[in-house]
């Protein structure tokens, strides 16, 4: 809520230049920035509320100033405005800043020189005269004029919002999903964002509408906040709500009767937004995609399950023989009992946890169908686990998304039911991550005539998205499943096998010993503050030192939180500060500093550039005069626009959650008491099986205690077993 000042307190004026934003707030729009004031020699702090400014621009402030405790002399504006710079000066300091794509410093001084302070006139009314300068030809020309254009419209986003006193940093995004209609769309139904701008929650939705006149008991407020509900509980990673308890939230959240939240329901169900279903007896309520996607997982498995095998007639004796002497491997008896199982079932499951086999496993059964000359493909959920599973196996393997072909015109996978796979068995990596709207679009693309292996480690962390796929299989016995336990000697040297298969017993690990170099490591600290200054030690100086792995490429912090001291946003800022000399050189936007070298994760699916959520790459170049980066994922170059940052943070430190499918040669590990929430046993033993060379936990013992004795991770709501029965 912008700040407001009475008519007793006259509101001073105070104009200048953005020079620095200090911070910026995404959700309330609050931002601290220094702004350079004619007359004044240092810049001077300005605080209040915009929906976005940045350095270069030019703003009117009204406020008044206030000596703060902390920070000292600054001006407190109940209003910040942008406006167009009207000096030849301003204008250049305006475009050098990056805001309009395709002018950078150079071209900046190169259009004011020639155009003085009629350069906005120019770009919107002469625009062909923009290509008689030198070395600003036809398509740059049409970049800087789209990108006014653009800026323009996101301006006037960007001022619709702030007059519904609502700050965000969405406006680009609204505009680049509605266009020009953008301030239509959101006057006629405003809670259309919550579905369609990622970041855009139901709380701001709903301050616009309310400013835009909707009454608060509206059938339109109940409906999406209905929806809005049932989404924040699916991000939980249930696919349905209990009816009782999505009533008792919706009713909560919006200040409404039961009975308008009841109506909203049956109107939503009518309109085939939302499904009722019972699970074990209780009214459950559904939305239609996650209803349909569990549906359709079940009756894919069922499909996939009948018929012939493709290696119908295999003599699975000699099978196992010709497995041995081409791996050279002499297998166990439980390896054999495996090996035949796997051979005889048309769907099947292999699960286990580290150090047990499951590479050597698929391996034995890649060669011994491969002798057949099938059709063999192998996906996995994530860039990183594709990889791996390539490198252990020998063949090629893809992610799920590339493998199904996705098309950006139909906002759809290509490969479906009626266009399935050209593959005879097709091998699934690191199952565990895969929510069921994906699993239903993949198992939907199998032939009936193929065979499917569906690897994974079921007591690692269920996947970000809904449904405990992997789980539920297991659960409904309707598929063979090959239960892997028993570690081989190469691994049970380690100590990160060993710890963490006494972590997943609820075990605490074992001690290092102090005499030799080992691979795990509890490094005691006493609060916040140490366990912080005890990482940064230890990720910059004492692994680098003792064990040679660098610390941007080899060492990956994994932290339970977002927030927090300990949090990735905390850890990412202070790690970029020691490891990226070039940090605070490069593009700043949604708060974040992003230069060449730095490490960053994506947050969501883009499939257009074809990254998605959970890959990590490197910058590689930031262009200032296009206002353009380039990240690295995987030897391929993927170009970002300043305003699309949104889907990028720095990636020195990761969620656990986030690091799912990825392994790492170093993993450093944070725990507090403050991670309380988060102190679980199947999120500390993911983090610790993402680690290949080294691990090391660094914090508090009676944390560690909390998190290895921690079974309760929450059940999710599924309803796949059953269905599967």
């Amino acid at each position: 809520m912008q700040q407001a000042f009475s008519d007793d307190n006259a509101a001073e004026m105070l104009s200048g230049t953005v020079v620095r934003i200090v911070f910026h707030s995404e959700q309330s729009g609050f931002t601290v920035l220094r702004l350079q004031v004619k007359g004044s020699r240092d810049p001077v702090t300005v605080t209040g509320y915009t929906a976005g400014v940045s350095p270069g621009e030019f703003v009117n402030c009204s406020g008044e100033w206030h000596n703060d405790k902390t920070y000292g002399m600054q001006f407190r504006a109940g209003d910040i405005s942008v406006v167009p710079p009207a000096t030849a000066e301003g204008i250049e300091k305006y475009l050098a800043s990056g805001m309009v794509r395709g002018v950078g410093r150079h071209f900046a001084k190169v259009l004011v020189d020639a155009f003085g302070d009629k350069v906005f006139s120019v770009i919107e009314n002469a625009p062909e005269e923009l290509g008689r300068l030198p070395g600003i030809g036809e398509k740059r020309s049409r970049m800087i004029v789209d990108a006014w254009h653009e800026q323009r419209a996101v301006r006037d986003i960007m001022v619709f919002l702030q007059s519904h006193n609502v700050g965000t940093a969405r406006a680009v995004r609204i505009y680049k999903t509605y266009g020009d209609k953008a301030i239509e769309v959101v006057r006629s139904d405003p809670y259309r964002l919550v579905l369609d701008i990622p970041g855009i929650g139901f709380k701001t939705a709903d301050a616009i509408a309310s400013s835009l006149g909707t009454a608060q008991d509206s059938p339109l407020r109940a409906r999406a906040g209905v929806r809005y509900v049932l989404q924040e509980i699916a991000g939980e990673g249930h696919c349905a709500a209990k009816r009782e308890q999505l009533v008792d939230k919706s009713a909560e959240l919006l200040g409404i009767g039961r009975e308008i939240i009841e109506l909203a329901i049956g109107e939503e169900i009518i309109h085939g937004r939302l499904v009722e279903d019972d699970i074990e007896g209780v009214p459950c309520i559904y939305l239609a995609q996650l209803y349909r996607a569990e549906n359709s997982v079940a009756s894919s498995v069922k499909r996939i399950s009948a018929g012939r095998l493709p290696w119908d007639g295999l003599d699975v004796k000699e099978a196992v023989r010709i497995a041995e002497e081409q791996t050279g491997l002499l297998f166990s008896a439980s390896q054999k009992n495996a090996l035949k199982e796997s051979l005889q079932s048309k769907i099947l499951v292999i699960t286990g946890g580290p150090g047990v086999g499951k590479t050597t496993l698929v391996n034995a059964i890649l060669r011994v169908t491969g002798s057949r000359k099938l059709n063999i493909t192998l996906c996995a959920p994530t860039g990183r686990a594709a990889k791996r599973l390539s490198e252990s196996t020998g063949l090629g393997a893809k992610t799920i998304h590339r493998l199904l072909e996705f098309d950006p015109q139909a906002y759809d996978f290509r490969k479906c039911r009626e266009n399935p796979l050209n593959t005879e068995l097709l091998v699934v990596d690191e199952t565990s991550m895969i929510d069921v709207t994906l699993m239903a679009k993949l198992l939907a693309a199998v032939p009936d005539s193929a065979a499917v292996m569906l690897v994974g480690d079921a007591d690692q962390l269920p996947p970000v998205g809904p449904g405990a796929v992997l789980d539920d299989i297991i659960a409904s016995e309707t598929v063979p499943v090959v239960f892997l336990t028993e570690v081989f000697r190469q691994a049970s040297e380690s100590r990160i096998v060993i710890n963490a298969h006494r972590i997943n017993r609820g075990e605490m690990p074992l001690p290092h010993d102090a005499n030799v170099l080992d691979d795990f490591y509890f490094v005691p600290a006493s609060d916040e503050d140490d366990i912080r200054s005890k990482l940064l030690e230890i990720v910059l100086k004492r692994i680098p030192s003792r064990f040679g792995l660098d610390p941007l490429r080899d060492i990956q912090v994994l932290t339970p939180m977002n927030r927090g001291g300990l949090g990735t946003k905390s850890l990412n800022i202070a790690l970029q500060r020691e490891l990226n000399p070039d940090s605070g050189k490069g593009i700043s936007r949604f708060g974040t500093d992003f230069a060449s070298g730095d490490k960053v994760i994506q947050l969501v699916n883009n499939y257009d550039k074809e990254v998605f959520n959970g890959d990590i790459g490197v910058i590689s170049s930031v262009n200032h005069e296009d206002a353009l980066l380039t990240v690295v994922f995987d030897s391929r170059e993927v170009e970002y626009e300043t305003g699309e940052l949104d889907e990028l943070s720095l990636a020195y430190a990761t969620s656990i959650h986030k690091s799912q499918g990825s392994e790492y040669p170093a993993v450093v590990i944070p725990l507090t008491m403050q991670h309380y929430i988060m102190l679980q046993r199947n999120l500390l033993y993911t983090a610790v099986t993402r680690g290949k060379q080294l691990v090391m936990i660094i914090g508090q013992k009676k944390a560690l205690k909390r998190a290895v004795g921690n079974s309760v991770a929450g059940d999710r709501l599924t309803n796949l077993a059953f269905k599967l029965q």
